[in-house]
């Protein structure tokens, strides 16, 4: 009897596609799901008959609670090797496997100049005006070179962005709490003398920080006060960094120039909500790490690890 396997928000309709799932099919069942389950009840609803689950970066919580209602669930499979929204101790306890895959973080580096980039010279709105019949030319564009780019965090990712920031001609700052005068020289980066200066000083914020307790709500109404109001701030993170209500009532009140989002509180993020409407945002759909070849990637190491994890051996433990 084959085992079930079932890939969760497969939005694109594009995972089956994306690695070669032939090589298990005599073992195993694979039923990718594109639409999101929201909710534990309707999660334990769906996942009932599944061995094998296949999440998709952080976007499904897999608490204990959870855990303890899917008695058959025997492999999960997440994308990336990091995941702070799976209980590991619970799938321990039920017998549960977690493995992980590669991530690369070239997407969210690029993503992050998409967004800053269509902020700065108004991209979206000259776009729309043209297609539509609307003003020729309405915005003035903001200069990237000579300008000051502030990045909360220095590492894998946030040091990438900085080198494209220094290709341009932009003077590029740096702060988080462990960063040092060293690994900022390291990357041709100022070290900020606070969280504080780097705000206050910055035309561009971008935001590349791990989510944790010190993390949370480290961008709020306080910080985003001292920003000028011609500067403009990047999300591509995690949403919970940057106080969700405090940047809504900045942006609305035109403290800050403008904000692009890829990471919100609640995802996908419901129809209502008022970040879909708030003014001077550009906002996408989470899409930081969506690209082909992070999907090859981790749907094709999510196929390595349910083998492994038939053959007796699992790779890529998690955590």
């Amino acid at each position: 009897m084959r085992l079930r396997c079932v890939v969760l928000d497969d939005f694109q309709g594009v995972a089956t596609g994306m690695a070669d799932w032939s090589v298990i099919e005599d073992r195993v069942e694979v039923v990718a799901l594109r639409e999101h389950l929201d909710g534990e009840d309707a999660l334990a609803e769906a996942l009932a008959g599944f061995d094998i689950v296949v999440t998709l970066r952080e976007r499904v919580a897999f608490p204990g609670s959870l855990i303890a209602r899917l008695p058959r669930l025997k492999l999960l499979v997440a994308s990336g090797m990091r995941n702070s929204v799976i209980d590991y101790d619970a799938a321990r306890a039920h017998g549960v496997t977690v493995c992980g895959t590669a991530s690369s973080g070239t997407p969210p580096v690029e993503l992050t100049w998409a967004l800053l980039l269509g902020l700065a010279r108004g991209v979206v709105e000259e776009s729309t005006a043209l297609r539509s019949g609307g003003p020729w030319q309405s915005t003035v564009g903001a200069d990237l070179h000579g300008s000051r780019l502030g990045l909360l965090g220095l590492g894998r990712i946030g040091s990438r962005v900085a080198r494209v920031g220094l290709a341009f001609g932009m003077r590029v700052g740096a702060w988080s709490q462990n960063l040092t005068e060293e690994r900022a020289k390291e990357e041709g980066v100022e070290l900020a003398a606070s969280k504080e200066e780097l705000l206050a000083e910055s035309d561009f914020v971008s935001v590349h920080l791990a989510l944790g307790d010190r993390t949370r709500g480290l961008v709020g109404a306080a910080e985003l006060a001292v920003m000028k109001p011609t500067a403009y701030l990047i999300n591509t993170s995690r949403a919970a960094i940057v106080d969700q209500e405090a940047l809504l009532a900045a942006l609305h009140e035109g403290r800050i120039a403008g904000a692009g989002v890829d990471v919100f509180d609640v995802e996908p993020l419901p129809a209502g909500h008022p970040l879909r409407t708030a003014p001077r945002v550009l906002a996408t759909p989470h899409l930081g790490y969506v690209s082909r070849a992070n999907y090859t990637t981790y749907y094709g190491q999510a196929v390595e690890d349910i083998q492994a994890y038939l053959a007796g051996s699992p790779v890529r433990r998690l955590p």
